[in-house]
């Protein structure tokens, strides 16, 4: 991944200094495992774990070997003299190599729970704000019923708590190594190497494998990002949508001095939205690339390495970043209620046109009836612009049921926000509640702002 979308702490997990290093941690904990066993002199182990890459020296082996791990293992073992004959002993390359990048996902995926940590503290605490902010409800695109701002919120909250949920499982399936030999059959080792070594390096052992581990693992974890990607780029289409001139009822972050467009200096556009979605496409096709990785000839091929040297790497790093520029873009929202007020109004009352048919039936009238009258009034308010309420004061047959004072009293907004406070204290987001989380966890208190460059 370029550097431009990515972030320090995510590229030293996926460097190349930090794949050897978990190379060698697997290396020094097979050993210990056969040390313990007395298969290897315990009083080697000193030895063996001052071992050391030279990543130059790997450099030049690798052009004469053409295998990465062999040029690794030259390497090392020109840092240790004769102990060196006990490094990989039993082992395969791939025994090393998956074992090593489940210790790597592991340690992106804590970055990750981080991530989405600290988005849905922002998220909460805008929830919380905008609780009671009353904004047009759209289905289809079409204004439906009132909502509030921070029910929207909400449902994303709910959502990310999810995505954490996935991500908790995918992790807990790739936390495995896999220390088995050429084909999965322990022929050069034990089952018991594999379980000290694995419990050294605090993962499971794979209950059974072949050379590799089973692909339908890091699958798992791919598309479980793939899925977190497609929830940050329906939040942020979301934004797109409220950002638009026409509606304008929320706004990214605009800094002084910001340019929107080169040609048209009015402008304030979406891009770090926009920029979230782009991402999420990408995501998306290295999920696909990781189902596809599931299926190996037999015990294995490496039709599947050459492309988990990039989305595994990548996928890590796009989720991180693109979690990191949405949490900016909420912390930092521009939100505008007399907006959202005025919007609740284009249609002159038509927004209540489902309560006044309920209360229709209420008095007696059939649905159908009922239906036909409040639809026969919103029509003509559609074609005309004349206000919804005054058309249906107009209408005998209506107002034999509903007098003039009674539908009055439907057209109140906060009939359709009765029910906010049970909502958010479903989802455990009350003040109080919200509060106590924080009481508990520091790592939930919201942090600053900060800027993104431009796409």
């Amino acid at each position: 991944m370029i550097k431009r979308y990515s972030r320090p702490q995510m590229r030293r997990v996926w460097s190349d200094e930090n794949k050897f290093r978990k190379w060698l941690e697997v290396e020094i904990a097979v050993c210990e495992a056969w040390a313990e066993l007395g298969v290897i002199p315990k009083k080697a182990l000193p030895k063996l774990k001052l071992a050391r890459l030279n990543l130059k020296r790997m450099e030049e082996i690798l052009k004469e070997t053409h295998h990465d791990v062999t040029a690794f293992l030259n390497s090392i073992s020109e840092s240790l003299g004769e102990e060196s004959r006990f490094i990989h002993l039993g082992l395969t390359s791939s025994d090393v190599m998956d074992t090593a990048l489940s210790l790597q996902l592991v340690e992106a995926a804590e970055l990750l729970n981080q991530d989405m940590k600290e988005l849905i503290s922002v998220l909460a605490e805008k929830a919380l704000k905008y609780k009671y902010t009353v904004m047009m409800g759209r289905t289809h695109g079409v204004h439906a019923e009132p909502i509030t701002f921070g029910l929207k919120l909400a449902l994303w909250i709910d959502e990310m708590n999810r995505n954490r949920r996935r991500l908790n499982e995918a992790t807990k399936a790739i936390a495995v190594g896999k220390i088995s030999g050429a084909v999965g059959t322990y022929a050069t080792l034990s089952l018991e190497v594999e379980e000290k070594a694995c419990a050294r390096l605090k993962l499971a052992s794979a209950p059974v494998s072949s050379q590799i581990l089973s692909r339908d693992c890091h699958a798992q974890f791919v598309t479980t990002l793939a899925v977190v990607s497609a929830s940050l780029e329906k939040f942020a289409t979301e934004i797109r949508g409220l950002q638009r001139t026409e509606t304008r009822e929320v706004e990214e972050p605009f800094a002084v001095g910001q340019t929107g467009s080169s040609a048209m200096p009015h402008k304030r556009n979406p891009e770090l939205c926009e920029r979230v979605c782009g991402l999420a496409r990408l995501v998306r096709g290295f999920a696909l690339t990781s189902l596809e990785n599931i299926a190996l000839w037999h015990e294995r091929d490496i039709s599947h390495s050459s492309t988990e040297r990039i989305i595994f790497p990548d996928t890590c790093l796009v989720v991180d970043y693109s979690l990191d520029v949405f949490t900016s873009v909420m912390r930092g929202l521009q939100v505008y209620p007399q907006r959202m007020k005025h919007n609740l109004k284009l249609t002159k009352g038509l927004i209540f046109s489902q309560r006044v048919m309920l209360a229709l039936i209420d008095k007696g009238s059939s649905r159908q009836k009922a239906y036909e009258q409040v639809q026969r009034n919103a029509m003509k308010s559609w074609r005309t612009g004349r206000n919804f309420l005054s058309l249906l004061k107009a209408d005998p047959e209506v107002t034999a049921s509903l007098p003039s004072e009674e539908l009055d009293k439907l057209f109140d907004y906060q009939y359709y926000l009765r029910y906010i406070d049970d909502i958010f204290h479903r989802l455990g987001l009350t003040e109080s509640q919200w509060q106590e989380k924080i009481n508990r966890s520091s790592e939930l208190a919201p942090k600053k702002s900060r800027r993104w460059m431009s796409p």
